[in-house]
């Protein structure tokens, strides 16, 4: 792991500090107090420009992201292709938000590429007055502080429609610091912000190289071509009845909800009776793929995950899924892990699987596919291989998803002043 990736405050070039007693009564204000509260309404003001539509003109459509992540491009529009008179009109600086569904953090700050951009009258614009820095509220917009506010404020009776209205973001008061303050804690935010994405970007050019050894390794030519079911044993999962609802032998069981790209989401786990034959035919062991059987999704079909065990035994799986387990003396569990990250990625899975609305794999075209398979001892040089690369992978995930913690209390830190930026100019 790089240098950079090491990531502590003391890095950043604008230096903070995290306050651990309260200064000298002869100082202006204790850091625990943070700075003063204040409505939004005394430091911007609903600014809205209307553009009217005509039918032969075209406009730049623009939406905004949930949890202040930003604008977003959606494309042209054609005025003769919409009901709406007269449209909004985004301009750099401005704070823009969506009234629908405001308590998941639709708002941030217009930059400069989307200037001129339009957005319905559901998406009300706010210009910032002088002491307010449009980046610092960029930053704030993306804080789980503002988007508690803005859901404390909605108003109406069904969940999906509630709205918050413009009057009701103003109403909302924030820690307001000076703007010097305000430059200083967007320097320390931008720094953190710039080595996530340089990270992000690292790890999506690191899983691009696995993906291509991956396949490289699954399409060697040297190794001999097999029929799937000679490789691995392939079973489909018990079907789901409401009979099995209650029962003596409750099992544990997994379906395709469970199951993301070599990931496994055991947040809600389901329950059927299974009776001891079921549990022997359709339990897990541990190296076992489990593959998503269907789905009307595409980018689903096929989605593989490894079983290592992670609840108690014994667990099954629905027949929603594929099980793909390891022939001893044939396939080890690594290597089938991998084809089947590599039938995903290459889109060998979703080729054989057939249906109109929903795309089936059924263990009938599972089996049938055709496999590289090397001798043992060549899978394990192969899968260790990979295995090595999915960790530098996983490793740099993992570490701008700390960043990405560490971000996230940051900016509450900086303005309760928990956390405070050194500076003698400033004097605070």
């Amino acid at each position: 792991m790089s240098d950079w990736q090491q990531t502590t405050f003391a890095d950043l070039e604008t230096p903070v500090r995290r306050k651990e007693a309260p200064p000298s009564q002869g100082s202006t204000a204790s850091m625990s107090e943070g700075y003063s509260l204040r409505p939004l309404g005394e430091v911007m003001r609903l600014d809205i420009q209307r553009t009217p539509v005509k039918p032969a003109a075209t406009y730049r459509l623009a939406g905004v992201l949930n949890a202040g992540k930003g604008v977003v491009d959606k494309g042209e529009l054609y005025g003769a292709d919409t009901e709406y008179t007269a449209m909004n009109v985004l301009r750099v600086g401005q704070v823009v938000m969506r009234k629908l569904t405001a308590w998941e953090g639709p708002i941030t700050v217009v930059p400069a590429e989307f200037d001129g951009f339009v957005v319905s009258n559901e998406f009300p614009t706010f210009s910032l007055g002088p002491e307010l820095m449009p980046d610092w509220m960029r930053h704030v917009c993306r804080s789980p502080r503002l988007w508690a506010e803005m859901k404390n404020r909605v108003s109406g009776t069904v969940q999906r429609r509630k709205r918050l209205n413009p009057e009701q973001l103003l109403q909302i008061q924030l820690p307001i610091p000076p703007r010097e303050v305000q430059e200083r804690i967007v320097d320390v935010l931008d720094a953190v912000d710039d080595q996530v994405t340089a990270l992000d970007m690292e790890a999506d050019a690191l899983r691009d190289v696995l993906r291509r050894l991956r396949a490289d390794s699954m399409t060697d030519s040297s190794a001999d071509e097999v029929r799937a079911d000679k490789a691995f044993s392939i079973t489909m999962g018990r079907q789901r009845s409401p009979q099995r609802a209650t029962g003596p032998h409750m099992t544990f069981y997994l379906r395709s909800a469970n199951v993301g790209y070599g990931t496994l989401d055991l947040s809600d786990v389901l329950e059927m009776d299974f009776n001891p034959s079921e549990r022997e035919t359709f339990g897990l062991r541990y190296g076992d793929v489990l593959v998503s059987e269907g789905s009307a999704s595409e980018t689903a079909v096929g989605m593989p995950a490894m079983w290592r065990d992670e609840l108690p035994a014994p667990v099954c799986f629905q027949n929603t899924l594929l099980r793909y387990r390891a022939i001893q003396g044939v396939s080890i569990p690594a290597f089938v892990k991998h084809w089947c990250l590599w039938a995903y990625e290459s889109g060998q899975f979703r080729d054989v699987a057939g249906g109109t609305n929903i795309k089936h794999i059924g263990s009938r075209r599972a089996v049938q596919m055709l496999v590289r398979l090397p001798n043992v001892a060549d899978q394990k040089r192969i899968a260790t291989e990979l295995d090595s690369m999915s960790e530098v992978v996983a490793a740099t995930r993992a570490e701008a998803a700390r960043l990405r913690e560490v971000r996230a209390g940051l900016l509450s830190g900086l303005l309760d002043r928990s956390i405070d930026i050194e500076s003698a100019k400033l004097g605070v």
